[in-house]
């Protein structure tokens, strides 16, 4: 590793102020169609110090689709062309889809060279979106570099009927799995009817196919054209299949979870007792190690898991996630190719090092042993990131986003203690705790005060949101109401040392559990650190829960989280990733496991929201799936509204910059790229146009 500088010569106070002078207001792209525009991007500012990052508008490459324009000849990549010489693998023509539906990109910048290998940093086996965000050209739908508007992607074209009732799909002719088998509606029928509805897999079907409570038909009309037909009219279903959910976002993001929208039949049909027994599956689940044959099932769907499951991605795993050291290769059925007829992507492989914590990846990362990395890298850096920008050979980029960086959500099903239950079901309480922490003190020192301090709200300036005033609501650091809040409801008695007591008269200091996963790029362990410390201004003792993040997922679903804090991104499009700002997934349910249960099972497990309030908020979120986007903004408005005035979550610092490192020899890396979950950052970004220079 090279030797990195900390003189911090610059010091934190003057880059501060210059990058605050660089960036001006968040750049930002329009949301998804039920939310109207999203405030304009901001025009990039004349030139400051050529050290320092600015925030440019978002960029990206252009999908092209009018087919007049497709190209007729075709390259590949030279490792390919060697197997296709020694007879390992079909010609690229036989390789690539029907020549007119092949999918064409133009890269941003220029047509790229192929070969070498991108390097980048995880953190653990749970870490599987640092790569699957990368592969999730993979999906039925996506969103143009902007994500103003839904474009092609495995699905070529769509007609929608006039009420919203009917979505016919049509596949792209010729596309192919990973293996080279073909891709065709048979494997969307499998997962439909072998998994969704299967409910061993799915005791109830996925939210998302489901309108009035009514399950939508889907039928195949040929090998290439499939047809969801819905009761109710169901004007959100086109967004949802370009979305990150269960239905649309494809098997490499979300076959761990048996989701996605399709799977490969050809492959994934061996470990289903239907197309065998359930003598056989559980015999082969117990010769692979698995606990049961649907353990086994949903492993096998995980790309970043098994290299053997066939991908419909730019690049397939050679060594799993577990390992450590992760990696890809190209795909040499990838069914996109550049404007000049080259398939894609450029990129030979990618090799992902484990680092032990966010301190070595970013370690690493200074060092420029890193060719692209956004992911786990924290803004609070930026000063050595600056200064080692040479020796390093990199740039740094940065964005602002929409989302709350950082919110403390209250479990609401807990139930490990009932003295807690009660309290964490006080609204007083949640509001107490909200005041009393120091925004601005977290926004200086992890966001080098570029965030927005206040509620758990996205950017006020949002058509979903209710306005200005719901970012301070109950947000901002008032140490006197808190305590009078506090005494207010029976916690005022306190220990010799001043810490309130549990109200169950035994004389024990309460004691709340604040629970984060260790090594993400946002810092949560030092900023629940910070928390604590302010919560000494109110009396309340905190715990604190660092957890690897395999383990803090396994037990904020097995219900044992008090407060765990994690990021609302996504939520700007609230209706296509809602699982932060409302307990209704059940994978990411940090507001509570069980009314995600009781919500996705129609009442009949987990349990109901315990307000009157949740219930009706959860009311107004199934109602905006049926209608349109005026109104559904209206709903999210009155949603949001009783998410930060009820304090189902405490909001920290939002809005904060981020930051991107990438090597000066990678070509066609955009700037600036879009901050939302329904891009799945980087996939709009089309990083199989990105390319090594030299």
């Amino acid at each position: 590793m090279k030797q990195i500088k900390y003189s911090w010569l610059l010091g934190i106070v003057m880059v501060v102020a210059l990058v605050l002078s660089a960036c001006g207001a968040p750049a930002a792209t329009e949301a998804p169609a039920e939310e109207a525009a999203a405030p304009a991007a901001a025009e990039e500012e004349a030139a400051g110090p050529a050290e320092l990052p600015q925030i440019v508008p978002i960029e990206g490459p252009e999908v092209i689709l009018d087919p007049a324009m497709f190209p007729t000849e075709f390259s590949e990549a030279p490792m390919l062309a060697e197997m296709v010489a020694a007879g390992d693998l079909p010609p690229v023509e036989e390789r690539l889809p029907d020549p007119e539906d092949i999918y064409v990109i133009k890269p941003m910048n220029e047509i790229g060279k192929y070969g070498g290998t991108w390097r980048r940093g995880f953190t653990g086996p749970a870490d599987g979106e640092n790569l699957m965000r990368i592969n999730s050209s993979s999906r039925l739908l996506t969103w143009n570099y902007s994500a103003s508007k839904i474009i092609p992607s495995l699905i070529k074209d769509w007609e929608i009927n006039e009420d919203h009732t009917q979505y016919t799909l049509h596949l792209r002719r010729g596309a192919k799995w990973s293996d080279g088998h073909p891709f065709t509606a048979e494997d969307i029928l499998f997962w439909y009817e072998d998994v969704a509805l299967n409910d061993e897999i799915w005791p109830t079907p996925p939210n998302e196919m489901v309108i009035n409570g009514e399950v939508g038909l889907l039928e195949e009309i040929d090998d290439f054209t499939v047809r969801w037909t819905f009761a109710s009219p169901y004007p959100l279903f086109l967004d949802i299949l370009a979305g990150h959910n269960a239905v649309g976002v494809g098997p490499d993001t979300e076959g761990a979870w048996n989701g996605g929208g399709y799977m490969p039949k050809h492959y994934m049909s061996q470990f289903l007792p239907a197309y065998s027994s359930e003598a056989e599956v559980t015999a082969k689940a117990d010769t692979e190690g698995f606990d049961s044959w649907l353990e086994m099932f949903s492993y096998m769907a995980y790309l970043p898991h098994n290299p053997d499951v066939p991908t419909m991605g730019p690049w397939k795993t050679v060594t799993p996630v577990n390992e450590a050291v992760w990696s890809e290769v190209r795909n040499p059925y990838y069914w996109a190719v550049d404007t000049e007829g080259n398939q894609l992507p450029y990129i030979d492989e990618i090799v992902v090092t484990l680092a032990q914590d966010s301190e070595v990846l970013a370690l690493r990362a200074i060092a420029g042993e890193y060719d692209h990395q956004a992911r786990h890298i924290s803004i609070s850096k930026l000063p050595v990131f600056l200064e080692n920008m040479e020796e390093g050979n990199y740039r740094i980029d940065m964005s602002r986003a929409f989302f709350h960086n950082n919110v403390v959500s209250f479990n609401h099903s807990y139930d490990g203690d009932a003295e807690i239950q009660t309290l964490i079901r006080n609204r007083d309480f949640r509001r107490a705790l909200s005041m009393g922490i120091r925004r601005d003190q977290i926004n200086e020192a992890i966001f080098l005060g570029l965030g927005v301090p206040g509620s758990a709200m996205i950017a006020s300036n949002l058509p979903s949101t209710p306005g200005e005033e719901y970012v301070t609501k109950w947000a901002t650091f008032d140490p006197d109401q808190a305590n009078a809040l506090l005494d207010s409801i029976g916690l005022e008695a306190k220990d010799d040392e001043g810490w309130r007591l549990r109200p169950d008269g035994s004389g024990d200091r309460l004691r709340i559990e604040l629970a984060a996963p260790a090594n993400i790029g946002w810092e949560w362990d030092g900023m629940l650190e910070m928390i604590k410390d302010h919560w000494t201004a109110i009396g309340i003792w905190a715990d604190l829960k660092i957890q690897e993040r395999s383990l803090f997922e396994t037990e904020s679903r097995a219900n044992n989280h008090q407060l765990a804090v994690w990021t609302n991104g996504g939520s700007s499009a609230l209706w296509l990733y809602p699982r932060h700002v409302l307990p209704v997934n059940l994978v990411e349910a940090y507001m509570g496991p069980d009314i995600a249960r009781w919500y996705n099972s129609g009442g009949d497990e987990g349990m109901a929201p315990p307000y009157p309030e949740m219930e009706h908020a959860l009311d107004l979120f199934r109602q905006g799936y049926g209608v349109g986007g005026d109104e559904r903004n209206k709903l999210a408005q009155e949603i949001w509204s009783l998410v930060v005035d009820e304090v189902w979550q405490i909001g920290t610092v939002g809005q904060g910059a981020g930051i991107a490192v990438t090597s000066n020899n990678m070509g066609n890396v955009p700037r600036n790229q879009c901050p939302a979950q329904h891009c799945r950052t980087p996939a709009t970004s089309h990083p199989p146009t990105y390319y090594f220079i030299e």
